[in-house]
């Protein structure tokens, strides 16, 4: 397979060659293991004999039919909806400045946003545990600034999940959005301030719609990520709150109902997928509206 033609330009099969490794790569260890759950999730289940090879949709009936799961799949999405916002809304600053500062820590600045992705979820959640129990360092402050009484009961909460989420989740986005707006060109917010623009008024005509397309990926990686948490939701959740992920790996571990675990995997996957991609269709569209106006 030649990488060029004659006159110089790159053959046209130079980018599938190249991507051919990673596609085979991701079809053996992801798609494979999904289309087995898929299988999986048609099957019927026994509560003795266990799991029976069948053709059934009564699994995907059952969630459909049953408030319970319903349930807990709109508060899986709610709950990752509102921490990619969070993530979006607290991280897009951050990336700002990373983008645009010119000093001499910025290598400093980006190592200590990489190095939590460096510690397991695990260890991250149990670091929370500690922050937010009632003897924890949240209360102590609030209690030591006059702000409350008693501590606060912040374990076993949506609210612990959501702060807990949101902090695992952050440095991915900040990074999508760094890279995209080191590549702006300066000169185009400097010409906006020069007619009289305000730095918000820049910001929301000028930077925000040419970051719309990182804002895409970083908010859909994010949302992916939060929708298929695991350790976080279990740690800080407790019994307070149950996401689809921990339902779905009760159902595999516990109950040995492998069909319905599947289902409940096939179901999330799906989900999630659809909504990410709807989702990033909207911003692209706005992206194109903005730059052809």
């Amino acid at each position: 397979m030649t990488t060029a033609t004659q006159d110089g330009r790159p053959s046209r099969w130079l980018g599938p060659g190249l991507a051919f490794p990673a596609s085979l790569v991701v079809l053996v260890i992801i798609m494979i293991p999904i289309l087995q759950l898929a299988r999986y999730s048609f099957n019927h289940f026994d509560p003795v004999e266990m799991m029976q090879t069948a053709f059934t949709f009564e699994n995907y009936a059952k969630f459909f039919g049953d408030p319970y799961y319903r349930d807990i799949f709109f508060t899986t999405l709610g709950v990752a909806a509102l921490c990619t916002v969070l993530a979006l809304v607290l991280g897009f600053p951050v990336a700002y400045f990373l983008a645009r500062t010119q000093s001499r820590y910025k290598s400093l600045f980006v190592i200590l946003l990489v190095f939590p992705l460096m510690v397991g979820n695990v260890v991250r959640a149990a670091g929370w545990m500690v922050a937010l129990g009632n003897a924890g360092v949240v209360n102590a402050v609030l209690q030591g600034l006059g702000l409350i009484d008693k501590p606060l009961t912040l374990m076993y909460t949506p609210t612990a999940v959501v702060i807990g989420t949101t902090a695992v989740v952050m440095p991915y986005l900040i990074l999508t959005l760094q890279s995209v707006l080191e590549g702006m060109d300066l000169s185009v917010e400097e010409a906006a301030r020069n007619v009289g623009a305000s730095f918000f008024t820049t910001f929301r005509r000028i930077v925000l719609p040419i970051a719309a397309p990182g804002v895409a990926a970083g908010t859909m990686l994010v949302f992916i990520l939060c929708m298929n948490a695991y350790a976080t939701p279990v740690l800080l959740g407790g019994s307070g709150l149950t996401m689809m992920a921990p339902a779905l790996y009760d159902q595999i571990t516990k109950a040995s109902n492998w069909p319905f675990g599947a289902a409940l995997a096939v179901i999330l996957v799906c989900g999630t997928l659809v909504i990410a991609l709807f989702s990033n269709w909207l911003i692209h569209r706005r992206y194109i509206k903005t730059m052809a106006s």
